[in-house]
This record gives C-alpha cells, sequence and structure tokens, in this order.
C-alpha cells in the first residue's frame, strides 16, 4: 500500500506525543533537559555524518545560503509559526509563554523541522512510493515516536500537531517518490544528504539552545542543491 509508511511515521508520532503528555509530570525537570541535551548532540552527530560524505562542499554550501536566503524572502518558518498560533488557538488550553514564543508553537515547529528534514525523508519516500514494506519510515517513526516523548514533556501537545508537517511532506514526497527516485543519480543524491545533514546540525544546535536558527527558512536550500548539482557537476 503506498503511503502506508508514512501513516505509519505521522501516528507514532501522535503516540509518542500522547504519552509525553501524559507522563511528562512524573519526568523530573533536569531529566528532561538532559534527555532533549542527549537527542541535541546525537542530531548533531547524524548531520555531521550526511554533511562530511559531500564530494564539493560547494555544492551544499551555495545551495543551502541561496536557499535561505529565498526562504527568508517567503518567510517560511513566520508562516509555520502562525500555523502553529492557529492550532494553538483552536485546540491548545495551556499553551504556556516561552521568551514570547508559546510552548505549543515551538514544539510544533521544532518537532516539523526534526521530523521533515534529512536523508530518511527523502529515501522514505521512495521505498513508500513502490508499495514494498516501508521499512525506512518505521525506523524513522519509531526514533520521531520515542523524540516525541520527550518534545511532548517539554513543549506539550503541540508536538502532537507536527503529525501533519510529516503527512504533508512526506505524503507529497511519497506521490512523487518514483518519478523523484527516476530524476535522482548518485551524486545528486550524495550533495542533497550533504545539504540535508547542514540542516540537521542546525537543528541539534537549537536543541541545545545554543543559537537559534530558522530552520524551516533552510528548505529550499536542499531543492537548488540538487538543480545546481544536476547544472554543473561534471
Amino acid at each position: 500500500m503506498r503511503g502506508l509508511g508514512t501513516l505509519i511515521n505521522a501516528g507514532l508520532v501522535v503516540l509518542g506525543s500522547g504519552l509525553g503528555v501524559l507522563i511528562g509530570d512524573r519526568i523530573p525537570e533536569q531529566m528532561r533537559i538532559t534527555l532533549l541535551q542527549v537527542i541535541g548532540l546525537v542530531t548533531i552527530a547524524l548531520g555531521v555524518s550526511d554533511a562530511i560524505d559531500t564530494r564539493n562542499m560547494v555544492f551544499p554550501l551555495v545551495g543551502m545560503a541561496v536557499g535561505a536566503l529565498i526562504g527568508e524572502l517567503l518567510a517560511i518558518e513566520s508562516r509555520l509559526e502562525r500555523l502553529g498560533e492557529r492550532l494553538q488557538r483552536r485546540f491548545a488550553r495551556d499553551a504556556g509563554s516561552d521568551g514570547g514564543e508559546g510552548k505549543f508553537v515551538k514544539g510544533f515547529v521544532t518537532a516539523s523541522a526534526l521530523y521533515c528534514i534529512g536523508p530518511l525523508t527523502v529515501l522514505g519516500a521512495i521505498e513508500d512510493a513502490s508499495g514494498q514494506t516501508p521499512q525506512l519510515y518505521i525506523i524513522k517513526g519509531s526514533l520521531d515516536g520515542f523524540v516525541s516523548i520527550m518534545f511532548a514533556a517539554m513543549y506539550g501537545i503541540g508536538v502532537a500537531f507536527s503529525a501533519l508537517s510529516v503527512l504533508v511532506v512526506q505524503g507529497s514526497l511519497t506521490l512523487g517518490g518514483a518519478g523523484l527516485d527516476a530524476v535522482l543519480d548518485d551524486r545528486m543524491r550524495t550533495e542533497l544528504f550533504a545539504a540535508g545533514g547542514i540542516a540537521v546540525i542546525g537543528i541539534g544546535l537549537n536543541l541545545l539552545q545554543v543559537t537559534k536558527i530558522r530552520l524551516a527558512n533552510l528548505l529550499p536550500g536542499l531543492v537548488i542543491t540538487t538543480v545546481l548539482v544536476a547544472i554543473f557537476a561534471v
């Protein structure tokens, strides 16, 4: 069944978020912070492992830089935040304040970025589109579900609504998965994953609160990097 992996992934995010909301108060705050820091460190390690596989760092560097400019012009992150705020007003009862940004919105945006960026998102879509057993999305969904427990314990129910982002992004990629596999060659995949690794490093830095990177605005860079490879790679 095409799209089964995406449904499983989204379902595990909702399940993990529900568990996090239910047991969140039982997890000491310092333990939650420490576990979130561990997730941040592992996320950075995963991003680095993808980024260093590039055959020419110029492609992901230029692609992500140009993509970031496009993302800023389109205000992708701000639009995502406004979506989170609308969901908050409609569904959340206790979205606390966190430096001017509600926990609901922060949980929704952070989880959406983490779950929708990375090599498994693209590779899983190709597999999911084939109708085969969606092993990659099952693995990714299991990881996302575990992270959702920690995120929901920190940020609340807003994390569960990131499942909507998973459905939209992965569902769209799955619909075009067969065509996507035919268009991408090995070099394009390599540089695409390297660019994705850079974005994943940014997610880890945000989780560690080292800085605040507007991650959603980096998404066009994944497309731009692939286009640059198609045009200029020899």
